[in-house]
This record gives C-alpha cells, sequence and structure tokens, in this order.
C-alpha cells in the first residue's frame, strides 16, 4: 500500500536537496570533528511513529555509541528506495514489498530489519456515506490512490472476497486521501491504522474501515523496516550491523518507554510540526496491536524486535504476483514473485 502523502513531503524533499547533495559527495567518510562515521538515513514520508526509533536511537545516542553521525534527511523526489539504491542515502525506511517491487525493476536493494510484523493497512470511506457497509460495496465506487498496481490488487481481492466483481473507478489523491474523500472526489480510500486511523479517532473525520486479512488479502503486506543497499552491504558489513543494532535498540526502547519516545519525535523532528497526542496514541495503538512484535517478549529477551517474517511476506509477494501487480524495468508484467529470503537478511541484528 502506498502511504498517505502530504504537502510536507514535497516541501521537506526540496529543503533536503543541499542536504542529499553533501550526503552523495560524502558518502560514508569520516566525520571532520572526529572519529564519527557521517551516516545518512533518509525518510520513507514525513516523520511519523513509523521512524520513531531512528530518532530515538540518535537521541539517546545510541548512534554515537555506535560510532556513527547519523544524518536523518527528508525523502527525495526519487522516493527513499531509489535513493538508496544510487547511494545518495546510506539507509532508509521502507518495506519489504517495496524492495520486491524495486528489486523486479532491476534495483540492488535489502532489507535489513523489519521492525514491523504486521499489516496496518485498513480501506475506509467516511462513516456518512450510508451507501459503504462492506468491500463489496465499493464495487463502482472511486478509489482515492496513489496508482500503485498493489493497492488495485488488494482492494480487488477484498471486494471479491466480500461477494462483489472487483470493478471500481479511481481518481488520484494528490496530498491527502481525506480531502479527497471529504470533497467527495472519491468515495474511499486507504490508510494506516496506526497513524491515519489515529488521527481519524482523534480529530475526525469518522471513517468505517476494513482490513485486508479479513477479506482475503494473505501474508504481511506492511513489513516496514529498515533497507540499505547491497553494494553496502558488501563493501562494509561492520557499518551495516553498526547502524542496524543502534537503531534495534531504538526501536525496543520506543516499545518499551513509548511516552518517552513520543516526546522525543516531537521535539526532533521540529518541521513535523507533530501534535504530541496523536504521536502519543499511535504509539499506543502499536503496543496494543503487538505491531512490532510481542511487546513483553521483546522487553523479556525472549524475541528479537527487528526480525525478518521471511513466511509472511513471501505470501504476500506470491499473492502480487498471481495478481499481476510486478512489472519489470519495461513495463513488462513478471509474473514470477521474487523471494523474500533473496531481499532481506536477519544477520546484522543483535540478540535482545
Amino acid at each position: 500500500m502506498t502511504s498517505l502523502r502530504s504537502v510536507h513531503r514535497i516541501l521537506a524533499a526540496l529543503c533536503a536537496a543541499v542536504l542529499l547533495l553533501l550526503s552523495a559527495a560524502c558518502g560514508t567518510s569520516q566525520a571532520a570533528d572526529g572519529d564519527l562515521r557521517k551516516v545518512t538515513f533518509m525518510l520513507w514520508w514525513a516523520p511519523d511513529t513509523n521512524h520513531i526509533g531512528v530518532y530515538t536511537a540518535r537521541h539517546n545516542g545510541y548512534y554515537k555509541d555506535a560510532g556513527l553521525d547519523v544524518d536523518i534527511v527528508a525523502v527525495s523526489q526519487a522516493g527513499a528506495e531509489q535513493a538508496v539504491n544510487s547511494g545518495v542515502a546510506d539507509f532508509a525506511l521502507s518495506t519489504l514489498t517495496n524492495v520486491s517491487t524495486y528489486a523486479t525493476k532491476g534495483a540492488q536493494i535489502k532489507e535489513v530489519m523489519q521492525v514491523q510484523q504486521k499489516t496496518s493497512a485498513i480501506w475506509c470511506s467516511l462513516a456518512s456515506n450510508t451507501a459503504i457497509s462492506s468491500p463489496r460495496d465499493f464495487d463502482g465506487k472511486t478509489f482515492a490512490t496513489f496508482g500503485s498496481s498493489e493497492s488495485d490488487a488488494v482492494v480487488r481481492r477484498m471486494i471479491q472476497e466480500d461477494g462483489g466483481t472487483g470493478d471500481f473507478d479511481k481518481v488520484t489523491a494528490g496530498t491527502s486521501t481525506f480531502q479527497a474523500l471529504s470533497s467527495g472526489r472519491a468515495d474511499f480510500g486507504g490508510f494506516y491504522s496506526t497513524w491515519e486511523g489515529v488521527q481519524a479517532q482523534l480529530n475526525g473525520p469518522e471513517l468505517n474501515c476494513f482490513t485486508e486479512p479479513d477479506y482475503g488479502v494473505p501474508g504481511n503486506a506492511d513489513s516496514i523496516g529498515i533497507i540499505t543497499s547491497d553494494r553496502l552491504i558488501k563493501e562494509d558489513p561492520d557499518l551495516v550491523k553498526s547502524f542496524v543494532q543502534a537503531t534495534q535498540r531504538g526501536y525496543e526502547y520506543a516499545y518499551e518507554h513509548s511516552d518517552e519516545a513520543a516526546d522525543i519525535l516531537v521535539a526532533e523532528a521540529p518541521e513535523a510540526n507533530l501534535d504530541p497526542t496523536l504521536v502519543r496514541e499511535s504509539m499506543k495503538t502499536i503496543i496494543e496491536g503487538q505491531y512490532w512484535g510481542d511487546r513483553q517478549q521483546i522487553i523479556d529477551g525472549t524475541a528479537t524486535l527487528g526480525a525478518i517474517d521471511y513466511d509472511g511476506t513471501q505470501e504476500y509477494f506470491d499473492f502480487l504476483a498471481q495478481s499481476d501487480a510486478y512489472e519489470d524495468a519495461n513495463g513488462t508484467v513478471v509474473h514470477t514473485a521474487p523471494r523474500s529470503r533473496d531481499l532481506a537478511t536477519d544477520e546484522f541484528l543483535g540478540e535482545s
């Protein structure tokens, strides 16, 4: 699923252009003011709780402990995945699904830590739209989309699983799916329960939402985590290990100390003008839903935060391939699903 974009993302990308050029020039060379290694991490979109472990790791000194000076930069217009593939950024937030899509087109990138362990995508209409009471009612309606074949495949499967035909119209969501629905340009769209879903609960509008697992979409679609390039893994595995394990500590801290981590995110990303209540409630939703795994087991050290869900992601890749959602660099549909074990690795994680 393609996340809700905002005007902030576009503006932030422009503001980050100079930083990105400097990062490309400096690469991962030694910082001039000491022994810390300069590393660039790129956001996936505007700062939110999916990124919180990176901000926490930097604020708490985990990166410094690992010998790293991490520069967090706004997403480029080419996208975080392409920035990592081209070497403009060393690391970024993404999903294993996105890695599979870019790899099918020839990118050489890998997920090295999977934070989110289950799907948080929700497909919603306004509660005031009484014509929609279940996914089959999406038939013949207008979908506010960011244009991905993946989203089309998911919506179609949910409709068909609910007894509909899977036929719907589409309109570009623009900067806000909320706005597309409220203006009447679209009847339904996609959100994340851990962010936009919380936002709607706090501030409206009231939504009527449906989840993918309840309507026949298999596997883990939202395998959000940390990506890097195959090149960096090959050339400097120690750097990758240092960054991944420090980041892992950041997410573990956030999972155990959610309110403190929320306050860190708000303070460390002032340009996002985040609502502290929204950030805290988002973390509460993540914890209650155990989206990052069994929280108590992670705190106890009997489970590892960041482990790759190879089987769940492969199940989802197989579904996408069967739905003709993969294309190569030439735009030709690819019917063979990518292999999750070729596109992700657990080898750089630390033990909890």
